[in-house]
């Protein structure tokens, strides 16, 4: 017993012992940043060889889809074709490259604290234009300049400043990790940002040449400029009017309860259409939310209404806490079942941990909650072991349509892989982001290189949700639908309206 407590307390010592060394080491921050700064080819060059020491010391999936050969020489070109300074940008567009290779959606590469941080506070010109991206189709989602009468919703893009649309898209495409194969994420990323993604990888002209699909459907070019954000100016000379004129509206601030409201929405809500008798469960996050307390109250209102069907929209959904979308699987799976086959670590010690974020907030979990086994991995022999067994309470067992797409990622995508091919189930939508066979996730620091302090995630287990799967692509849907320039334009959510439609299909006598 006292042999015990010792090393209890042994275990609380170092724990606290790390927490305080990590709090003391605070980075300093850049002075005076600017984004156009350069820094030196040397620096920077170093940058990039740390980083591929520390992805080969702690990455379990380093070479799951791409050679240790063929990675290394992805590493060295780089290297090397860094022959001068370089902007933020620029550099991150290098490294960026290289680690899309690794074909890991959770092995990204961000932005600097201190970059991001400038991009809000001065308001920097941009493409005016916001498209929705599918293979090589540019289709108009929105115009900044909304009263121009060409370039309007639904309308298709087919070059720009003389760039087909392909060759624009495979720029971008080089710079964005993705799970294996599947880059119709890399098509929704793009989509929820096209301005974005072409000013850092295309690159800002003053004006763009757009070749467009007219009315008549020919090709016909339209010449469109920047868009820059007005800056608010404040005009201290403005007398205040203190009186309330008559008939004048008056807006309220929402209150702290309306704005906590209104950010639970954001990540999910419920609704019944009464017509068809469906919940349709709107779920964009598997983190936060207070979701089991959602989940408990969603389920007993489908069974108090008795409703029939229910939908469940994961297209915006990234993922998050796993153990939250296994317990929404509990209520829909019809038999036991686990995680995954295997799910394990190449290291725990975390080499080279000064430049990985909050390592330690990992390193207590992975020393006292993972087993080093045979194979000399270390393996987290809950999730490969525990079958979870279905809800029992307000257990639905009613017709189930999943919608997925794109930025459907890592925990929802193992959500929906658990739900595939049950009888009451139909999977509607794109491919997912998130690979149907396993990925690299669970513990996700992040890695700050010293010079150009990029940021890049660094998942530390490998999991493989089922051996028996193909490896290299997202879960497919049962009912693809892809996405239409049609309605776009009248602004139909087209994969909707295809579960609507089978809904009344299946409720019509035979």
């Amino acid at each position: 017993m006292k042999k015990q407590k010792t090393s209890f307390n042994a275990i609380l010592f170092l724990w606290l012992s790390i927490v305080i060394m990590a709090c003391s080491c605070v980075s300093s921050k850049q002075a005076d940043y600017r984004f156009n700064n350069k820094k030196s080819s040397t620096a920077l060059k170093a940058d990039l060889f740390l980083l591929q020491k520390i992805l080969e010391a702690n990455h379990p999936s380093l070479y799951w889809y791409t050679s240790k050969d063929s990675l290394d020489t992805f590493f060295n070109s780089a290297i090397n074709s860094i022959n001068d300074s370089l902007t933020e940008v620029e550099f991150k567009n290098k490294v960026a490259s290289v680690v899309s290779k690794i074909r890991c959606g959770h092995t990204s590469v961000r932005s600097s604290k201190n970059f991001l941080q400038e991009q809000e506070k001065n308001k920097f010109p941009q493409f005016p234009l916001f498209f929705k991206t599918w293979n090589d189709s540019l289709v108009v989602l929105a115009n900044v300049f909304s009263k121009d009468s060409i370039l309007k919703r639904g309308t298709i893009v087919t070059a720009i400043n003389g760039r087909s649309n392909s060759l624009i898209l495979n720029k971008m495409f080089d710079v964005i990790s993705t799970d294996g194969y599947s880059d119709n994420f890399k098509s929704q990323a793009i989509s929820s940002n096209f301005p974005l993604w072409y000013k850092y990888v295309i690159g800002l002209d003053s004006v763009y040449a757009i070749e467009y699909i007219d009315s008549t459907g020919q090709k016909a070019i339209v010449n469109i400029k920047n868009f820059i954000p007005a800056k608010p100016v404040k005009n201290s000379t403005a007398k205040k009017d203190t009186l309330t004129k008559p008939n004048a509206v008056v807006f309220e601030m929402p209150t702290k309860k309306q704005l906590r409201q209104a950010k639970l929405l954001g990540k999910r809500s419920m609704q019944i259409d009464t017509s068809i008798n469906t919940a349709y469960i709107r779920l964009n996050t598997f983190s936060g939310g207070r979701l089991r307390t959602f989940f408990r109250k969603t389920f007993a209102t489908i069974k108090e209404k008795n409703i029939e069907n229910v939908v469940i929209d994961l297209r915006e959904n990234g993922g998050g806490n796993v153990a939250l979308s296994t317990k929404l699987a509990r209520y829909i799976a019809t038999k036991p079942f686990k995680n995954g086959d295997s799910v394990f670590a190449i290291s725990r010690t975390f080499p080279k941990r000064y430049y990985i974020k909050n390592w330690w907030m990992y390193w207590i979990p992975m020393n006292f909650f993972a087993k080093k086994q045979s194979d000399g991995k270390i393996h987290s022999t809950r999730f490969e072991k525990h079958f979870f067994e279905p809800i029992s309470k307000n257990h639905f067992d009613g017709k189930v349509f999943l919608v997925q797409g794109g930025f459907t990622f890592s925990a929802s995508t193992m959500f929906v892989s658990t739900l595939k091919g049950q009888s009451n189930v139909t999977i509607v939508g794109e491919e997912t982001g998130g690979g149907y066979y396993g990925n690299s996730a669970m513990h996700l620091p992040y890695i700050v290189l010293p010079n150009s302090k990029l940021r890049i995630g660094l998942p530390m287990y490998r999991l493989v949700m089922d051996k028996t799967r193909p490896k290299g692509n997202g879960i497919m849907p049962d009912i693809f639908v892809p996405p239409s320039s049609k309605a776009i334009k009248k602004g139909i959510d087209i994969k909707l309206a295809v579960v609507r439609k089978l809904i009344l299909e299946k409720s019509q006598p035979k």
